[in-house]
């Protein structure tokens, strides 16, 4: 696949900084935004409102390749995830969303509609793609690819904060342990696996702020003439 549209993709691990630095990155070059995880979840919704379950494989992958899907980031707060002229973003984000958008992932052909979704939003002036697998897999011809990765204890103590502000009392050794654990299953899975793209740029955010992790990609953008100086 080849396009004169600009794809600048990050892909990472959970808790890397991903979600925070690619929205800030579509704000600053005024581009697209597209949040892959995400998807899988308005997936969700849009199956419940076409009563299809996850038996209905071949009608779930013609519902996701047709869903008009938009990400508007909203700097120091979530996204906005609109879906069909609907903002589904408070729908998105419950636990039992999560849940079923983990059982849809698993087939290969909503996978393939969500890969036709994806190559959809490829729209001029540009886009920010985040995700797992955007380098890879749906976009491996992006002007530049970014690998944002982050130590699994830095990245621990990030989520820990997190839930902590949420009111939430976690075990932050507990915490790593999973990381770890996600990582391993996540590198090793047979379906686009976890893993840098052989000409991504891998950037570790472990001792870098949120402005220096943009900085760092904002000048590779230039390096390759995306963006004038």
């Amino acid at each position: 696949m080849t396009s004169s549209v600009p794809v600048l993709t990050i892909d990472g691990p959970s808790g890397a900084g991903k979600g925070t630095v690619s929205q800030r990155l579509a704000e600053k070059l005024k581009w697209h935004y597209l949040d892959s995880g995400a998807l899988y979840r308005v997936l969700v919704v849009a199956a419940d409102r076409a009563d299809l379950g996850a038996e209905h494989e071949s009608q779930l992958s013609r519902l996701a390749a047709s869903m008009q899907v938009e990400f508007r980031p909203n700097l120091g707060d979530l996204v906005q995830v609109v879906l069909n002229g609907e903002d589904v973003s408070g729908l998105i984000r419950t636990e039992a969303c999560g849940n079923k958008a983990s059982e849809l992932a698993a087939l290969p052909p909503v996978r393939a509609g969500l890969l036709d979704l994806q190559h959809k939003m490829r729209q001029l002036p540009g886009l920010v793609a985040d995700g797992r697998d955007m380098g890879t897999v749906v976009f491996p011809d992006a002007v530049t690819k970014i690998f944002l990765t982050a130590s699994p204890e830095i990245r621990a103590q990030r989520r820990h904060k997190q839930l902590m502000e949420k009111g939430l009392d976690v075990n932050l050794p507990r915490l790593i342990s999973e990381i770890r654990e996600r990582d391993r299953r996540d590198a090793g899975r047979a379906v686009s696996p976890l893993r840098p793209a052989e000409d991504a740029f891998e950037l570790d955010s472990s001792c870098l702020d949120i402005d220096a992790v943009v900085d760092q990609i904002m000048q590779r953008l230039r390096e390759v003439c995306v963006l004038e100086s």
